[in-house]
């Protein structure tokens, strides 16, 4: 920055420079008049201590003030670091300054969790993914009730998500039998299973396919109990499974009254509960609101745990209502939900999508029932939650997904925003992670001019 962009209105620089001034004149007054000695009066003489000690604090406070204003230029863009990423890399691994990221704990499961993780490793190593383990659908449920093992598919998306593997690992372990009694089966899921057999629990299973893949953070099932979802229908009907929840809700024409899972006393694990207490952030979605992610609220100590917790709570709104679980949903009604379930304290911040799709998928969409959820910010105000909207709409084989790359830095700018900037410890992290998000906006304009 030139010197007179210094001096333009805004900058939140000068202001507290002057009160910083101000702060070394108290002190400077304060002690001359108590070292001359030339007011003897014991009342002026505390006088004079106070007026140091006032002096002392509102310098404190024009010092702390002014490395925000700083840092929040250097997020900017404003003021350029000449570092190179991998000098700073490196700074943080051999002098150990920085442990790399912030603590993110991730709560969900289904596409839309593994599609944000793949974009959130690329900011962070801390990251723990507490994933439902309620499916019954697909290869995972027969899985589930052939070898009496919790469903993996979930568990393994997470995993490829996180995993720095080649393109032909990922496509091997993604890839669907088409013929026999395999047919429709994942090998990723026999993969696990086979782990689970030679483990002592599905939670080891887990740990060792993650360190066999050089998985980036933890994946961790929220619970190890044999979990089955339970849902009443407005009309009095009660469904259970995961897989059937959604189909008879749209066959009977009936919203979602109330979910329960069974058993009712399902305990989370010991380290999901560790993971939700030192947490920086806690994110819940993208993915389905009630299979996916009030599924794991129902779990014993999860909720509590999200509640008691320091780390700023996050939801993450979808961008399309999902037939059958939120149909005709805004996404104030996806909050009243995680509230509902998860008590007052769950959510401080939603992230939702501001951005539009064209008029030829607005109709694809609404031939299945779906539509764009809308963002009502009067209604989510007034519960005291606060918003974050951003265009994250990616179209991708005629789909309309989360774009990766932009939902992790529009995360990961919130959370450096509205937690780590209070932080004095994590200054150097925050400085770091600024510099990542603006070395991904490059690459990305790079892809996209190639």
């Amino acid at each position: 920055m030139r010197i007179r962009d210094w001096l333009k209105v805004g900058i939140k620089v000068k202001r507290w420079l002057a009160f910083g001034v101000f702060g070394v004149l108290l002190i400077a007054f304060g002690f001359t008049e108590l070292v001359t000695h030339r007011i003897y009066n014991l009342y002026y003489q505390v006088f004079y201590v106070f007026l140091n000690i006032t002096g002392v604090f509102v310098l404190y406070i024009s010092v702390t003030e002014t490395m925000k204003s700083i840092i929040a230029l250097f997020n900017r863009g404003y003021l350029k670091v000449s570092l190179d990423s991998r000098k700073i890399e490196s700074l943080i691994y051999e002098k150990r300054l920085l442990v790399k990221g912030p603590k993110i704990v991730v709560i969900g499961g289904g596409t839309g969790l593994s599609t944000m993780l793949r974009g959130l490793k690329y900011y962070t190593s801390n990251i723990t993914a507490i994933v439902t383990v309620g499916d019954d659908g697909g290869g995972s449920g027969d899985l589930r009730e052939d070898l009496g093992m919790l469903p993996p598919g979930d568990i393994r998306n997470c995993i490829l998500a996180l995993a720095d593997t080649e393109p032909i690992m990922e496509d091997l372990l993604q890839y669907r039998f088409s013929d026999g009694r395999l047919k429709n089966q994942s090998f990723g899921n026999l993969f696990l299973a086979a782990m689970a057999g030679i483990s002592d629990n599905f939670e080891e299973a887990v740990q060792k396919m993650s360190s066999v893949l050089a998985v980036t953070g933890k994946v961790i099932p929220v619970t190890l109990d044999n979990m089955q979802l339970i849902a009443k229908f407005e009309n009095g009907n009660i469904v259970k499974g995961e897989s059937q929840i959604p189909e008879e809700a749209i066959k009977q024409n009936s919203r979602i009254e109330e979910l329960r899972i069974n058993p009712e006393n399902a305990t989370a694990l010991k380290e999901a509960i560790d993971a939700l207490k030192e947490a920086d952030a806690i994110v819940m979605g993208p993915g389905s609101l009630y299979t996916s992610i009030t599924s794991n609220l129902l779990v014993k100590d999860i909720a509590k745990g999200i509640r008691k917790s320091d780390a700023i709570k996050i939801y993450i709104s979808n961008i399309m209502t999902q037939p059958g679980e939120t149909t005709e949903f805004k996404a104030s009604d996806h909050l009243k939900v995680l509230l509902k379930y998860g008590g007052k304290d769950i959510v401080d911040y939603v992230i939702a999508n501001t951005g539009e799709i064209t008029d030829e998928l607005k109709e694809k969409y609404a031939q299945d029932g779906a539509e764009l959820v809308k963002l009502d910010k009067e209604v989510i105000n007034s519960l005291g939650i606060k918003i974050v909207g951003e265009n994250l709409v990616k179209i991708k084989n005629g789909l309309v997904k989360h774009d990766s790359a932009k939902l992790a830095e529009v995360l990961v700018d919130t959370i450096m925003e509205k937690k780590l900037l209070y932080d004095k410890k994590k200054i150097i992290e925050y400085m770091y992670l600024s510099q990542r998000i603006k070395e991904r906006v490059r690459e990305e304009k790079g892809k996209e001019i190639e």
